[in-house]
């Protein structure tokens, strides 16, 4: 109903681009399509910010034509108007684009990551109160950042994007992919925060906003346990630094990825919350039982990245520099 209305108002498909991530013989595209107005005196959907993200107009079961390594392909979004999907192409590694075009609307660029078949190393960071921090209680946190809060409001965690720049850095040609329970809605405000603070650029990997067929809420847990379980078969090869904080599941979820995958895990990197993070977190979840430990890999703690760094570079993960 909404759809017909907002066509009715003069509304036109839009693709709103997302990064993805390639392979041998494969590549993962990620886009959303919306209506929006596309004369530019006014908001685009890369640029509106809070709760105007969450009311735009998905268009459903829309066709998508996309076009990479001189082939097209057509693909149908899903209800929430995202497309996620493989797509059988070879591309050389590097950072590759392809073309997105929604029926009706103009062609745009998206960014494809081809991981090179010789990287062993791959990075998975989490985002809320990993790589930003905004000091609210947890259960205000989702609703305070989503519907109020714009990219300025936020504050990166101090050393975290020098930390992940140098482990791009030092292991050239490796993924670098942001996790997060968060909706696909703000991806364009979580990019434009990761763009302005110098992280490293990479694939996020979020969730389709709204209920399942089954529950009123989507699990965030599930969500990253799957996508990780998905990153070790798609790159068997590649070990991940997996980098998370103490506040929520992540310790939890990276030792269930860890004892399913034990070969697959580099090292975990854990910030840990300051005191009144913590409290506003609802507590710790610290795990420091070496008995407990599934893997082999090595556990780091600090309170920020540059903790992070110099715990990391210890147990061999990053270069050791000079002080």
């Amino acid at each position: 109903m909404r759809e017909k209305q907002g066509r009715r108002r003069g509304l036109e498909p839009v693709v709103i681009p997302y990064s993805g991530y390639g392979g041998a013989g494969f590549v993962r595209v990620l886009c959303r399509v919306l209506l929006a107005r596309t004369d530019r005196s006014r908001p685009t959907p890369t640029t509106i910010r809070g709760w105007r993200s969450f009311v735009s107009i998905p268009v459903a079961d829309c066709a998508v034509t996309i076009t990479a390594g001189g082939r097209e392909f057509t693909v149908n979004a899903d209800r929430g108007g995202v497309v996620d999907v493989d797509l059988e192409v070879d591309l050389a590694p590097g950072v590759r684009t392809i073309t997105l075009q929604a029926t009706g609307s103009a062609p745009v660029t998206a960014r494809i990551f081809v991981v090179d078949p010789d990287a062993r190393i791959g990075i998975v960071s989490d985002i809320d109160d990993t790589v930003m921090v905004t000091a609210l209680p947890r259960p205000f946190l989702a609703a305070w950042n989503t519907f109020v809060l714009d990219e300025h409001a936020r504050r990166p965690v101090p050393g975290m994007a020098v930390l992940l720049e140098r482990l791009a850095r030092e292991h050239a040609g490796s993924p670098v992919i942001y996790l997060s329970t968060g909706a696909w809605n703000v991806a364009p405000t979580l990019d434009r925060f990761m763009s302005r603070h110098l992280y490293p650029s990479g694939t996020m990997l979020l969730t389709d906003w709204g209920p399942t067929h089954d529950r009123l809420f989507r699990s965030g847990q599930q969500h990253k346990r799957e996508s990780l379980a998905r990153l070790a078969r798609e790159f068997p090869h590649i070990r991940w630094v997996l980098i998370g904080d103490d506040g929520q599941h992540d310790e939890a979820i990276y030792r269930a990825f860890e004892a399913e995958f034990p070969d697959n895990v580099a090292a975990v990197a854990i910030r840990q919350l300051t005191t009144p993070e913590a409290v506003l977190a609802g507590g710790r979840s610290h795990l420091d039982d070496d008995d407990a430990r599934p893997g082999k890999a090595p556990w780091v703690w600090a309170p920020d990245g540059a903790g992070l760094a110099e715990q990391l570079a210890r147990v061999g993960v990053l270069q050791a520099t000079d002080e």
